[in-house]
């Protein structure tokens, strides 16, 4: 499954497990069956490639959140996935990171999926499937589902309570 699907999650604190980043970009890699050498160098050939060979033996909880987010995405990058599902991967960056993180999601040749709140997010993707209390309220382009979106999100914005407190 790991060769299927990568995961990145909102919040980069719930998803990293080992204390150093060299670990943490192995895990994947072994749980793969990559033997532990095969791993370190692979590892350590991902950094190199990415400018970061000195965040080796870093400790990922001195790392910022978006720090994080890229070793996370890093980890998934090495697995190789097909599909990468994207759990509002934007949350909690400033800005210069977004437009990095942006940038390199935007060279990826995997599928990806974002789950976001935040339309701007979705004008650049291939489909928007807007999920409503569960339910799909529309799929199709960007072009055709945002107004939609923006429109009945102005409606519910303008009102001064919740029309469906159970929801």
């Amino acid at each position: 499954m790991l060769a299927a699907i990568g995961i990145l999650f909102q919040n980069p604190d719930h998803q990293i497990i080992f204390p150093t980043v060299h670990e943490e970009l192995a895990f994947g890699l072994r749980q793969q069956g990559v033997n532990a050498a095969d791993a370190a160098a692979q590892v350590r050939a991902h950094l190199e490639q990415e400018g970061r060979s000195d965040w080796h033996d870093r400790l990922v909880h001195t790392l910022s959140h978006g720090q994080k987010q890229w070793l996370c995405l890093q980890a998934i990058l090495l697995m190789a996935p097909r599909t990468i599902l994207l759990d509002e991967p934007f949350a909690a960056l400033d800005l210069p990171t977004r437009l990095r993180l942006a940038r390199q999601l935007g060279r990826l040749k995997q599928r990806l999926i974002t789950i976001t709140h935040d339309p701007i997010h979705a004008e650049s993707v291939d489909r928007v499937i807007w999920i409503d209390r569960g339910l799909v309220a529309a799929d199709g382009p960007p072009a055709l589902i945002l107004p939609q979106f923006h429109a009945a999100m102005a409606e519910l914005g303008a009102l001064d309570a919740d029309p469906d407190p159970s929801a």
